[in-house]
């Protein structure tokens, strides 16, 4: 088992989980971060520090899709190992349910 990163992280990007991860599995995307399920031990503490609840077991209803999703930018998006500041309207978007058909940025993060 492994542990996802989901669309409720899109434009959210809180980064709490970062800061947990023994392992230091999450990758950086512009609006969203991912995790390398290769690297992750599934110790699970990554998900209850998600505020936007966007962390979930790839053995949860529909992970399959975000398991390949994650999997696909986590080779090409930077490692990031520290805690960043969220983005300033991190709240708005936070509970904004489908978000990946409009909002979805395929740039890597900085």
């Amino acid at each position: 088992m492994t542990y996802v990163v989901t669309d409720a992280c899109i434009r959210c990007k809180y980064m709490d989980c970062v800061e947990v991860c023994p392992v230091d599995c999450f990758y950086e995307g512009e609006n969203m971060l991912v995790i390398h399920p290769d690297e992750c031990i599934d110790c699970g503490v990554c998900e209850p520090e998600c505020p936007a609840e966007a962390i979930i077991p790839d053995t949860a209803d529909g992970a399959a899709q975000w398991l390949e999703h994650n999997r696909e930018f986590s080779a090409s998006w930077p490692n990031i190992t520290r805690k960043k500041a969220p983005p300033a309207d991190a709240d708005e978007w936070k509970g904004v349910p489908n978000k990946f058909p409009d909002h979805f940025s395929k740039k890597p993060g900085s």
